[in-house]
């Protein structure tokens, strides 16, 4: 009972603080890492890959003053969404990217555009946040194998899936309010 209460208390203390998106988010990392199909160490891998890029993409002062860049790894397959002012800006962080250890393939989708506004990215984090659930709460389906990543209303989705399952995850997505269109970068383990 002690450890309960004492548990309850550091939630509390986490919550006041601030943290309470930690807490959320590492319950749902430790559920959706227990579904994974990748090995522990490809995990482990796509996140050293998303943090070197970023490191990179910080320490390039034209890029990180004047690019908009998200990149996303599964699998070591890179999906590298955004916006940057000129072309050749754009090849330059794809390029940094395909330089990245381990990176066995590069999605472009980085549009040359000026960096996108705070409401448009909002407006994308809610479009996530609804096929997530959407996916969570599909009949015979694991939501939490599926990578959502939304720009611009145009979803990408990525994780290790049958055809079947992709297709299922697709139409789901399809049928999501604010879903200007849907890209399927799934890997078939089948």
């Amino acid at each position: 009972m002690i450890i309960y209460r004492l548990y309850f208390y550091f939630l509390i203390i986490l919550f006041l603080h601030g943290c309470a998106a930690a807490v959320v988010t590492g319950g749902a990392t430790g559920v959706a890492v227990a579904h994974d199909q990748r090995t522990t160490g490809t995990i482990i891998e796509d996140q050293a890959i998303e943090f070197k890029a970023s490191q990179a993409f910080f320490k390039d002062k034209e890029i990180n003053d004047n690019a908009h860049i998200n990149v996303t790894s599964y699998n070591l397959v890179v999906l590298v969404t955004g916006e940057a002012p000129a072309e050749e800006l754009r090849e330059r962080i794809i390029n940094i990217v395909r330089d990245i250890p381990k990176v066995t393939q590069v999605y472009n989708e980085i549009t040359v555009a000026a960096p996108s506004a705070f409401v448009s990215r909002s407006s994308d984090s809610l479009i996530t946040s609804k096929v997530k659930t959407k996916l969570l709460t599909l009949d015979n389906f694991d939501g939490t194998r599926v990578k959502v990543v939304t720009e611009k209303g145009v979803v990408y989705l990525m994780g290790l899936l049958t055809r079947a399952e992709a297709d299922r995850a697709t139409e789901a997505t399809r049928q999501t309010g604010g879903v200007q269109k849907v890209v399927k970068l799934f890997q078939y383990p089948d």
